[in-house]
């Protein structure tokens, strides 16, 4: 199992060195989202499976730009590639659909951004969009740099990675229509809530006879659909398959933990 470096032991930034000089059976790779590559976590894992070890990850990015390498290096190796914390936390969205053979995905929607989720609804109760990020940087739920949030960059990565798993149809970023939440003003925000329409960043993807037709925008959603009800640190996603018609996954208020627990179960999945 792994093995931790104790103050004697030679530490390297090389991850092939570090790989062999641990004789690691699992890599952990949390590093940083690079939404332009995907590095070095790509190298990351694809070291970890080349060395023999299963890889286990909460980084969006391999799974956009490199998945499909990875997937079946991991098969030739007969290791596990997992990235269970990639999308809503630990949600089981990616096993969930491994038990469910033969389904065929056709399309989704949700809400998988919770900074601007908080932000909107901070907005909706007064305060300004600067105060209002402000508020979910003291929540912990926004990073100190919350650009990949606010102009819709973690959500579409979120949406790439859903599209090439769960729908097997390779995506770039530049085809998904993205729009974040930056140019929305507090007037509208509150006026789209008096008026029974709020505000949400909404992640959708549609399989069509031309392939797949992909957005993340905000959009003014009726209080009668289930988005307008995800409040907070909330997240919800609506699946549409050929057998189902619609199977639903709601994520309410997660904790600081909950990526470490898809971690963890990630873990559990590889050694059992």
């Amino acid at each position: 199992m792994d093995r931790t470096f104790g103050e004697n032991d030679t530490k390297s930034a090389d991850v092939h060195d570090w790989l062999k000089a641990a004789r690691a059976d699992i890599l952990f790779e949390a590093t940083s989202l690079n939404v332009e590559s995907g590095q070095p976590a790509i190298d990351h894992i694809r070291g970890a499976l080349n060395h023999g070890a299963h890889a286990i990850t909460a980084n969006k990015g391999p799974i956009v730009h490199g998945y499909r390498e990875l997937r079946d290096l991991a098969g030739a190796r007969r290791k596990r590639f997992l990235f269970e914390s990639t999308v809503m936390d630990g949600v089981p969205i990616f096993s969930f659909f491994d038990q469910l053979p033969v389904i065929h995905l056709r399309g989704f929607h949700g809400i998988l951004n919770s900074t601007t989720n908080v932000i909107l609804r901070e907005m909706e109760n007064g305060l300004g969009f600067d105060e209002s990020l402000k508020k979910a940087q003291s929540l912990g739920i926004a990073e100190t740099d919350a650009t990949h949030d606010i102009d819709g960059w973690d959500a579409t990565v979120k949406t790439a990675a859903l599209i090439t798993v769960l729908m097997d149809v390779p995506v770039r970023l530049e085809e998904i229509e993205r729009e974040g939440i930056r140019a929305l003003s507090g007037e509208a925000v509150r006026a789209a809530r008096k008026d029974g329409r709020p505000y949400k960043l909404i992640c959708r993807a549609q399989k069509t006879e031309h392939g797949v037709m992909a957005s993340v925008r905000p959009e003014q959603i009726p209080l009668t659909d289930p988005m307008a009800r995800i409040d907070g640190a909330s997240s919800y996603i609506y699946f549409e398959t050929d057998i189902f018609p619609g199977l639903a996954l709601t994520e309410e208020n997660p904790g600081l933990y909950a990526t470490a627990y898809g971690m963890l179960a990630d873990f559990v999945r590889a050694v059992s």
